[in-house]
C-alpha cells in the first residue's frame, strides 16, 4: 500500500515532542503511528493532504490533529516548491491523559477532541492563525510551563468552531495489529536491548513462538522483516542522538546495536536518503522533548 509505519522517537518518560522546521519540499511518504500529532503548515499552498480515505488540496494556513494509526501524509502537488514550507509537528503518546482524567468535567471538551481526532480533523483558517504564536512558543520554551500551555492548546482546539472531519473511516475500534499484545511484547524487548545484539530467536521467545512463526507473524503485522524492524527502532535512537547530543557518528552507530559504521552507514542512507552526519549537518530547525 505503500504506507509506512513510523517509529516515532518519543520515549516513555516524554509527555510529547515538537519539531520545529523549515522546508523546501514535503519528503516523508504516507504513514502512522500510534501517537497523537498536531500538524501546523504555512507557505504551501497547494500541496495535497491526505488522511485516511480523504484527499485534498491545503492553503495557505494549514492545521490538522490526527488519531493514533491513521494514516497520513503531506505531498508536493501544485504548491510553489521554491517557497520555504513552516512545519511544527507536535506529538504525545495516546495514553498521556488517562481515562479519570478525561472525564472529569473540565476535560470533557479534550476528551471530544481526542474522540474526533481518530476521523483526522481540519481546523479553520482563523483557529490555524491564532494558535501560530502559540505554536511557536511551545517549541522554544521548556519545562512546567510549556505542558500548561500545551494543554491550553488542546483547549483551544476543543473548543474552536468550524472544524471539519477528513475521513469517514475511524481507526479508533479497529483491531490494531500493531499494538497487539504479542506485538508489544517483541516492541518492548527490542527498545530494552537495541543497544545490544538481538537474536530473531530470543525474540521469538519472549511470545513463545517458533523462529518461523514469528517472522512470519512480524511480516504479516509490521509489512518489515525482523531485522528491518529491529533496525527502524535503531534507527529512531540514532537520529535523536545525531540531534540532541555531540556524540560521534562512530559512537552513536554502536551505542544503538549497529555493528559498523559501514553497515550504518548504508542502512541510514537508505531510510533517511542522506548519510548520518549530512543529516546532522542540514537538519534545519529544532526538535524539543517534554
Amino acid at each position: 500500500m505503500g504506507v509506512h509505519r513510523e517509529i516515532t522517537p518519543l520515549k516513555e518518560n516524554d509527555c510529547f515532542l515538537v519539531l520545529d522546521r523549515k522546508l523546501k519540499k514535503f519528503n516523508f511518504p504516507i504513514h502512522f503511528h500510534p501517537e497523537y500529532e498536531i500538524n501546523f503548515i504555512r507557505n504551501a499552498k497547494g500541496a495535497k493532504r491526505i488522511v485516511g480515505d480523504h484527499i485534498g488540496e491545503i492553503e495557505e494556513y494549514e492545521l490538522v490533529m490526527l488519531g493514533p494509526n491513521v494514516y497520513h501524509g503531506w505531498e508536493n502537488y501544485k504548491n510553489d516548491t521554491t517557497q520555504v514550507l513552516h512545519e511544527i509537528t507536535i506529538q504525545f503518546p495516546r495514553y498521556l491523559f488517562n481515562s479519570q482524567v478525561l472525564n472529569k468535567n473540565i476535560f470533557k471538551p479534550i476528551k471530544e477532541l481526542f474522540k474526533n481526532a481518530n476521523q483526522g480533523i481540519l481546523f479553520s483558517d482563523e483557529t490555524a492563525r491564532n494558535v501560530e504564536s502559540k505554536l511557536k512558543l511551545i517549541s522554544i520554551k521548556s519545562g512546567f510551563d510549556n505542558f500548561l500551555d500545551f494543554q491550553s492548546l488542546l483547549y483551544d482546539l476543543a473548543i474552536s468552531r468550524n472544524k471539519k472531519m477528513l475521513t469517514n473511516i475511524s481507526f479508533e475500534d479497529q483491531n490494531d495489529f500493531h499494538n497487539s499484545k504479542r506485538i508489544e511484547k517483541v516492541y518492548n524487548y527490542i527498545k530494552e536491548n537495541y543497544d545490544q545484539k538481538i537474536k530473531v530467536e530470543n525474540a521469538a521467545s519472549v511470545i513463545n513462538m517458533t523462529v518461523i512463526s514469528f517472522s512470519r507473524l512480524i511480516k504479516q503485522r509490521t509489512g518489515k522483516t525482523f531485522i528491518e524492524f529491529v533496525n527502524d527502532l535503531r534507527l529512531s535512537f540514532a537520529t535523536r542522538k545525531l540531534i540532541e547530543t555531540n556524540e560521534s557518528i562512530s559512537e552513536i552507530c554502536f551505542s544503538c546495536g549497529f555493528n559498523n559504521i559501514s553497515n550504518f552507514n548504508r542502512i541510514f542512507k537508505k531510510k533517511k536518503n542522506c548519510t548520518p552526519s549530512e543529516f546532522r549537518q542540514n537538519f534545519i530547525g529544532t526538535r524539543n522533548f517534554f
